[in-house]
């Protein structure tokens, strides 16, 4: 038997197959590292909550609050996603809060809450992260419940939601799809304001230009030329809630397995601030 001298020996003198041994031990090991990490990716990434909605209603405010747990910190309006790890419990004494950054008790789940752009020339950043996020479990579009009463800013409020809901749907219907639906809330931000609507109003003001949105589009498809056969499956394509009823309602997505909750709240002010948004988020995660 050889001893440890004489295979020491061996391998520190340069010959072929001890090059070639040591060349596939370099090259090799990065490569199965690699490949032994991509494969327990699925257990190390948190779920994620994506926070979309136009610009200037809070979204990246309320990151910062759900992070820092308070107030006060100043924002700007955001040109690319971002994200903070948080954790939530449903089962500890300060469940409903999310002032949890020192609470011992109880279990707790991480997750990501990704904020994204808002302004119209961003979006499809917002889509996209739509589209790829992984173990997604719930979207929040934040809206401006003081401002949305103006038709200036309700229009293109309802278009974007329109865009993000009926993504959703057709997630949901896709062919061979494995993905669970996914939860929307609808978080009506700066009730404390004067100008306020209730969730009532943001809700049934939001239903109302969703279907003008909807008869729109089919109009539009009618007067593009598209040939009568093809009309059919492409409305229907473009078509959000119940296909062929004459109003939209939230309550329609649930055909698609799709719950739509519209809950109101203020990130800075006098209010009921931002702790109801947390909870449903602790539930759906």
């Amino acid at each position: 038997m050889s001893s440890f001298t004489e295979i020491f020996e061996a391998i520190m003198t340069p010959s072929l197959p001890t090059i070639l041994i040591g060349a596939l031990i370099i090259i090799g090991m990065p490569i199965i590292l690699h490949i032994i990490l991509s494969s327990s990716n699925t257990y190390t990434i948190p779920p994620s909550v994506l926070l979309v909605g136009p610009s200037n209603v809070g979204k990246t405010s309320l990151l910062a609050l759900f992070e820092r747990g308070s107030t006060g910190t100043e924002t700007h309006t955001s040109q690319i996603s971002q994200s903070v790890e948080l954790n939530a419990s449903t089962d500890s004494d300060t469940k409903t809060s999310f002032r949890n950054h020192d609470a011992t008790d109880g279990t707790y789940t991480k997750f990501l809450l990704i904020d994204t752009p808002g302004h119209p020339k961003l979006r499809t950043s917002a889509m996209d992260k739509l589209n790829r996020t992984e173990k997604l479990k719930a979207v929040i579009f934040m809206v401006d419940a003081a401002a949305l009463g103006e038709r200036e800013v309700l229009a293109p409020t309802a278009a974007y939601l329109y865009d993000v809901l009926l993504f959703l749907q057709k997630r949901a219907t896709a062919n061979n799809t494995t993905k669970a639906s996914i939860p929307i809330l609808i978080a009506a931000n700066k009730v404390d304001l004067f100008t306020a609507l209730p969730s009532t109003l943001v809700k049934s003001n939001l239903e109302a230009e969703l279907t003008r949105i909807r008869a729109s589009k089919s109009k539009g498809l009618l007067d593009s030329g598209v040939g009568t056969d093809d009309i059919g499956s492409e409305e229907q394509d473009s078509w959000l809630g119940e296909y062929g009823s004459s109003k939209f309602t939230f309550s329609q997505l649930q055909e698609f397995e799709l719950e739509v909750d519209v809950i109101p709240g203020n990130i800075t002010g006098d209010g009921p601030g931002a702790d109801k948004w947390w909870w449903w988020i602790a539930q759906k995660i």
